[in-house]
């Protein structure tokens, strides 16, 4: 009956509405009142459901409440400092390229981000929506060059074996050809990764490791990422940046978690 949840005390007002409704025809016009009944029925239906789904959190007060954790990547090469505003209000300021900001906890939902060339507040360069679920970590990242520029968001991982270390690649280099990833003189991690494709998170025993950027279905070598520590219980997050032969130049950042 109704698309999207209702205040309770909406619903038991509309039920008690309807009940009145229903019993006023009960003699004057048979179809009117089993119209009536009907809706309700529904709401007496949706009142009992409202009522399970309290009852539920009630023994787990966190469930379904819990927030988004939500922090914004500046990946974007030719774009100028930003600020970010999400519905409306400013909420991170003068974000240059190749940085992170720390982790801001919201409220599950849809939000509205803008982005804006620091200190303006007309024309974003980019304006889109983005949606987090609750208890979910998320990193939202500003990427491609500023003509195409576009979001980007993936979920972060807050659950990691114990003892071991868990790593994947984001590829945002928006001139850079499909990759695959590599140990040094091994295997191959990830195969075919595209711009702004972020791979599934692999479990690793914990060491040191030096991974070779090669493009996809080749030996050769875009970039080399030496001697990287993967501890355990630590998850990373190994991220390509820049251009190809360009300025800024190709290369990677590590995130955590």
């Amino acid at each position: 009956m109704y698309q999207h949840l209702q205040p309770v005390n909406k619903v038991a007002q509309d039920a008690a509405m309807y009940d009145l409704l229903a019993n006023y025809y009960k003699y004057l016009d048979p179809q009117k009142h089993i119209y009536y009944y009907h809706l309700h029925f529904m709401c007496m239906q949706q009142l009992c459901q409202m009522q399970e789904y309290g009852f539920r959190n009630s023994v787990n007060p966190t469930q379904g409440r819990a927030p988004a954790k939500v922090r914004v990547l500046h990946a974007s090469p030719d774009a100028p400092k930003v600020d970010i505003y999400v519905n409306g209000n400013k909420t991170f300021e003068n974000i240059t390229y190749y940085q992170i900001s720390p982790y801001l906890d919201v409220p599950a939902g849809s939000y509205r981000v803008e982005v804006y060339p620091t200190g303006q507040t007309t024309n974003p360069v980019l304006s889109e929506n983005v949606e987090v679920r609750p208890g979910r970590n998320y990193t939202v990242a500003a990427a491609g060059q500023l003509a195409d520029l576009q979001l980007v968001s993936i979920m972060d991982t807050t659950n990691i074996p114990r003892n071991k270390a868990k790593v994947r690649f984001w590829h945002l280099s928006p001139n850079a050809p499909a990759v695959d990833i590599a140990v040094q003189g091994g295997d191959v991690l990830f195969s075919n990764v595209s711009f702004t494709e972020a791979v599934k998170y692999l479990e690793v025993d914990p060491g040191r490791v030096t991974l070779e950027v090669r493009v996809a279905g080749t030996n050769d070598v875009v970039l080399t990422l030496r001697d990287i520590n993967l501890a355990a219980n630590e998850a990373y997050t190994i991220t390509a940046f820049g251009l190809v032969d360009g300025t800024p130049r190709l290369e990677a950042l590590i995130l955590q978690p």
